[in-house]
């Protein structure tokens, strides 16, 4: 009969092959497999979950691996992107780097004075957002949180009220982000550039204009000047119209309010809307801005350019740039002069 230590070797051998058998890496594949290990999973779950998707043998024998090792502690959690055919030490490196398999995402670009509606075409048209939601949330934000919106009026004058209150720039979120996602990433990258501005709410309080008043002259900047250099300018002009009770009378309200820019204004165009954004019919700002500014056109409404200049037009030689005056008189002759540069 076989003595007792002898069937202890034997057992010991078996259990050994059986340990080692069970801690070699599965059969490689050239396919991956994706698992996902939620935020507070401990290191019996991850075993168990290797386990099941067939990364590993023994979930047993990975554990007393981890413990032999003193590994487990600072595995990440995620998304991650194994390859049947690893080895334990393989798998401990990239979770311990939180090596996740990187998320896909969505890009869309929002151009400088685009108003909400054109933003919400854009978004819908690439299959990021649907219209109907985007200018909802544009209109009665409920789902948007932010400090901000408590510079916002309140009143059924503004046509949307996050309009101009969403910034312009290249934007890159989650894939299956909502729409209330993108507004609310949008709303927050106006905060976070106004917070940028040195002595922002020193300035506009010096400016002697509330938040709404300087994005909305920010807003007739940004669709009125293409030149840089005059959107201070531009900018002082509006105030010293404002300051004389003169009516702004800027096309670019007008256009707003037509939804679809016209190449050339009529007469007939300026007065036919009866909306408190009609600059041709009612004196003061619109009841808010008219599309979105650049950070330089908030700049310019925040400090202006000081003139006498009451009156501007645009040169019709394609420089986009404007002729000033200071009296009516003159603007007819800059009118003139512009029309005889055209091209």
């Amino acid at each position: 009969m076989m003595s007792l230590l002898a069937v202890a070797v034997v057992v010991a051998a078996a259990g050994g092959v059986y340990i080692y058998n069970g801690m070699q890496p599965m059969k490689p594949s050239d396919k991956p497999v994706k698992l996902t290990i939620a935020p507070g999973t401990g290191t019996g779950g991850i075993a168990d979950l290797l386990e099941d998707r067939g990364l590993i043998k023994n979930s047993f024998l990975f554990l007393s691996y981890l413990k032999w090792k003193t590994e487990g502690g600072r595995f990440q959690a995620g998304t991650y992107e194994l390859t049947p055919g690893v080895t334990y030490d393989e798998i401990i490196a990239k979770l311990n780097r939180g090596d996740v398999v990187a998320e896909e995402m969505i890009r869309f670009t929002i151009p400088e004075g685009f108003t909400v509606e054109q933003m919400a075409d854009r978004l819908a048209e690439q299959g990021i957002a649907d219209k109907e939601a985007f200018l909802n949330l544009a209109k009665t934000p409920a789902e948007i949180h932010n400090a901000l919106l408590a510079d916002l009026p309140e009143g059924n004058e503004l046509n949307y009220k996050l309009e101009g209150y969403l910034f312009p720039e290249t934007y890159e979120m989650k894939k299956g982000s909502t729409e209330a996602d993108i507004v609310q990433r949008m709303f927050e990258e106006t905060e976070n550039r106004l917070d940028q501005i040195p002595n922002f709410r020193e300035k506009l309080t010096q400016r002697g204009v509330d938040l709404n008043e300087l994005m909305t002259v920010a807003s007739l900047v940004e669709r009125e000047v293409v030149v840089d250099s005059e959107r201070a300018l531009v900018a002082g002009v509006i105030y010293n119209r404002l300051a004389k009770g003169m009516k702004l009378e800027i096309d670019a309200t007008v256009q707003y309010l037509l939804g679809k820019p016209k190449e050339r204004l009529l007469h007939s165009d300026l007065r036919s809307v009866d909306s408190p954004y009609n600059t041709y019919l009612y004196e003061g700002l619109p009841p808010g801005p008219i599309a979105a500014p650049s950070l330089k056109s908030i700049e310019a409404a925040l400090e202006p350019k000081a003139s006498e200049y009451l009156f501007y037009v645009t040169k019709k030689d394609g420089s986009g740039e404007h002729l000033f005056a200071k009296m009516y008189k003159e603007h007819l002759k800059n009118i003139e002069k512009s029309k005889a540069t055209a091209k």
